[in-house]
């Protein structure tokens, strides 16, 4: 096996990966109630 010390692994990329996710997940969101209140307030 192989010898693998907790805690030494760089994780930089999988961090920012994890946070350019959560912005566009947070904006997905954002974008996507904002078309439904347009849609709602708009509707005939």
């Amino acid at each position: 096996m192989s010898d693998h010390k907790h805690g030494e692994m760089d994780i930089k990329v999988q961090t920012s990966t994890f946070d350019g996710f959560i912005k566009f997940a947070t904006w997905s969101c954002v974008v996507i109630i904002g078309i439904l209140v347009f849609m709602a307030i708009f509707a005939r």
